[in-house]
């Protein structure tokens, strides 16, 4: 038989790391919640038609087509590249079960054939949480969900990000306002600040976008304000242009600026930085992309913003706000940096060591007991040596063996330290912090997340 070799882009985690995963995604999932986001899952595939839009993504879809097709058969559909396509066909196809605003929260997976590198896989998890009304949907819920995000991640034992926000409106008002007739153009040359000098964008905007150098000189002064507070309003005003599509955007991007401070603690920064755009047409206002500390290599770990127009069906147009998390994007570097890992591999907190083998009954007995009150826990394979049973629960990463007494009295040992007390299987109880799996981090001040507290 050939070796088997991994599939480059498809990343998959032993078990002590995938407990690491889910725990994140328990964590997001129940922040999401507290503000009551209900959850959804949508279908991996979608109408090719609905996922080409002929941009440069199209190239990156995944088809999906059975081996027997007929040779010339054309693909009708793909796997899904991101969680908004089907969300927007979600909100159209159901719309009429749908208690507008409608409050939803996403975990899946999406798939993308794009050039594998650290932090790009061409299978990744994502978490979005999104807000969609029917014709309208007040400002206030742009500052409602981004602040939903700076909670959910503010929770999570990972390095310190920063939430950078900006807003199209400003951006657009501004440009404007200058008198650049190409305002989209402008936009994406713009967008070009991290990746070129910022004298080859500013040919870019003369020659391409056709600015004068001054115009082109005020929207580089723009793109380099960035500030953690709502002083970018007066350092904006003070480069004398007017516009009333520029005093909306100020004033949106002040009111995301404080609201989302409001809520962010230590582990989450919060800036106005009037350089991000996002690249994606379809933003109308408030925009935001997540970086990490010390992984600015993997570019954005999350982003989103305003859209008005998520979705419609020619008599309704559904405008939203969402924004998302890429749990794979920022987990697996994390991960193979050894900055997370799990507590243990399995689940189990008590292994039941076996006497003989017609002990098994007492053996499940107590497990069933144990069970009974959530203590996950499994009985062991086979009745060898208790120093044996004891090696076999610690390779597994089980803490503790339980041990039923020829007088049918019961002890349990902690076998990472050694102590045995007498118990009962019906009312014993780990410590909170052993229940489950956790995260073990070295990205924050306390080395583990055991306590229960520190994983909510």
């Amino acid at each position: 038989m050939s070796k088997i070799a991994p599939l480059s882009g498809f990343p998959e985690l032993l078990p002590a790391q995938r407990a690491v995963e889910r725990e994140v995604i328990a964590s997001v999932s129940r922040t999401f919640e507290l503000h009551g986001f209900t959850n959804i899952e949508t279908r991996v595939v979608e109408p090719i038609d609905r996922l080409a839009k002929g941009g440069e993504v199209d190239k990156e879809i995944y088809v999906l087509q059975r081996i027997a097709a007929e040779p010339d058969a054309k693909a009708e559909l793909g796997l899904h590249f991101d969680l908004t396509v089907p969300f927007a066909r979600y909100v159209l196809e159901h719309a009429g079960h749908l208690e507008f605003p409608f409050r939803r929260f996403q975990v899946q997976p999406a798939w993308r054939g794009e050039r594998p590198q650290e932090g790009r896989y061409r299978q990744f998890t994502q978490a979005d949480v999104d807000i969609v009304g029917r014709d309208e949907l007040p400002f206030h819920h742009d500052v409602e969900v981004m602040a939903v995000m700076v909670d959910a991640l503010g929770r999570l034992p990972i390095p310190r990000v920063s939430f950078q926000f900006n807003n199209r409106k400003l951006i657009q008002g501004f440009y404007r306002g200058l008198g650049i007739d190409d305002v989209t153009d402008a936009i994406r040359v713009i967008d070009k600040l991290d990746k070129l000098p910022a004298d080859e964008v500013a040919r870019l905007l003369v020659d391409r976008v056709g600015t004068t150098p001054e115009q082109a000189q005020r929207c580089l002064e723009l793109a380099t304000i960035r500030v953690e507070d709502t002083s970018f309003v007066d350092r904006v005003r003070a480069l004398g242009v007017s516009d009333e599509l520029l005093d909306q955007g100020l004033e949106e991007l002040a009111a995301v600026v404080e609201g989302c401070r409001a809520v962010a603690g230590d582990r989450v920064g919060v800036e106005a930085n009037l350089r991000i755009a996002r690249g994606l047409d379809y933003y109308t206002g408030t925009v935001v992309e997540i970086f990490m500390e010390g992984y600015e290599r993997l570019k954005s770990v999350g982003g989103g913003g305003r859209y008005d127009a998520l979705a419609s069906d020619g008599r309704t147009t559904y405008p939203g706000v969402g924004v998302s998390f890429g749990v794979s994007r920022t987990l697996v570097p994390l991960i193979s940096d050894g900055v997370l890992s799990g507590s243990r591999p399995v689940p189990s907190v008590v292994l039941v060591a076996l006497n003989t083998e017609d002990d098994r009954a007492a053996s499940t007995g107590v497990a069933a007991a144990l069970r009974a009150r959530d203590v996950a826990c499994e009985v062991a394979p086979s009745p060898a040596k208790f120093g044996k049973q004891i090696r076999f629960a610690e390779r597994r990463g089980v803490p503790y063996v339980w041990f039923v007494q020829g007088d049918g009295t019961h002890q349990v040992k902690d076998i990472r330290t050694g102590e045995q007390v007498e118990a009962d299987p019906g009312s014993w109880t780990p410590p909170e912090a052993d229940l489950r799996p956790t995260i073990i981090s070295t990205a924050t001040p306390s080395s583990t997340t055991n306590d229960p507290e520190e994983n909510q």
